[in-house]
This record gives C-alpha cells, structure tokens and sequence, in this order.
C-alpha cells in the first residue's frame, strides 16, 4: 500500500522547522531531519532538492504575505499624504502593525533573521531595510510634491536613520520577547521614532 505523501511531507516540514531553529540553516543536518520525519534520507531528497529549498519552503510564502500586507500599507499611506499631508505620516503605528505580523508567525521571522546565515535570506534585515528607505522617500517626495516643506538632509544619514529603526522592529526576535512585551516595545518605537521623523520633516 503506497505511504501518504501528504503525511510525510508534514513531517519533514515539522522536522525541518525544529533543525533550522535550533541549529541555523548552515549547521543544520539533513539526517538528522530526515531521521526525525520518519524517512530515509534519499527519501527527503524526493520531496526537496536540497537544503535551502527546505529553507525557503518554510520562510518564502510568510516573505511573500508580509511583502503584500506592506505593499498595501504604503499605498494606504501614500494616499493619506496626498490627502492631509506630513501629518498623515504619522497618524499610523507602523512598528506595531508589524509586530503584531511578526509575532503572528514568530518561528519564520525567528528563521529569516537569526537562522539564514547561508541562504538568500541571510542579508534579510538589510533588505527590509532598503524597502523601508525606498518607500520613506517616496513618502518625503509626495510631501514636497504636495507643498509642505520638507529640509534637505544628508542621504546617508538618512540611509542609517531608516536602518536603526527597522533594526529596532527586529531586535525582539533576536532576544525572544514574549509577545506581550514586544508589542509594548513596538509602540515605545513609535513613539520615540515618530518624534526625530517629524523633527526631520521639519513639523517640529
């Protein structure tokens, strides 16, 4: 009687998730995971090529819903901006929107930013951030688009303003807050942020 692949691939997916959290993608074993899914290791390749397709099985369609969910805030934003103005930047919690996501999926975020070394995903935080720069200079320019005055500043400061605050949305996954205390902290970053952004957009 033919196995339930359906079954197995379960298992793998389980087995694999506890190697890569536990061991990171380049220390992990694929004996070890195949041992712990029941099945032998040629029978792991059957369902997977290698290692890091394993991996992004795992991490790939959370990336994909979180990019959407962005996406689709940043156009709600833009539009906000378009309507009232610098004040619309600000009218948001962006880093408890995101956490609330991060936390609702906490095993993959843990993989994407701790566990990566060695994937595509490893430069994870640099690209989130580049995402996050990209789309506050859109922000900036449909602001002086508008009329508001926004000060000239100095791009590469810029550059690591953007990148320390979405490194501050990520630091709960690295020191495994409870969800309770990363949500606090996520609206602590709101509120210190949201004060040196105004400050930089000249509405303080």
């Amino acid at each position: 009687m033919p196995r339930d692949k359906t079954e197995s691939h379960e298992r793998i997916i389980a087995a694999a998730k506890a190697e890569f959290l536990e061991y990171g993608f380049e220390n992990a074993s694929m004996r070890r995971i195949a041992a712990n899914a029941d099945i032998t290791v040629s029978g792991l390749y059957k369902h997977f090529p290698n290692k890091e397709e394993m991996f992004a099985h795992l991490v790939q369609p959370v990336l994909d819903s979180f990019n959407t969910l962005y996406h689709q805030k940043e156009q709600e934003e833009q539009n906000a901006i378009e309507e009232i103005g610098a004040a619309a930047a600000f009218l948001n919690e962006d880093a408890v929107y995101a956490m609330g996501f991060i936390y609702d999926n906490f095993d993959e975020f843990k993989l994407l930013v701790c566990r990566s070394q060695g994937t595509r995903y490893e430069d994870y935080a640099h690209t989130l951030a580049e995402m996050e720069e990209e789309s506050s200079l859109k922000y900036i320019e449909a602001l002086r688009t508008r009329g508001d005055c926004v000060p000239e500043f100095d791009r590469r400061e810029f550059h690591l303003l953007v990148s320390s605050n979405v490194e501050a949305v990520l630091q709960p996954i690295r020191h495994d807050f409870s969800r309770e205390d990363a949500m606090h902290y996520a609206k602590t970053i709101n509120e210190f942020f949201s004060r040196g952004w105004k400050w930089l957009c000249g509405m303080e």
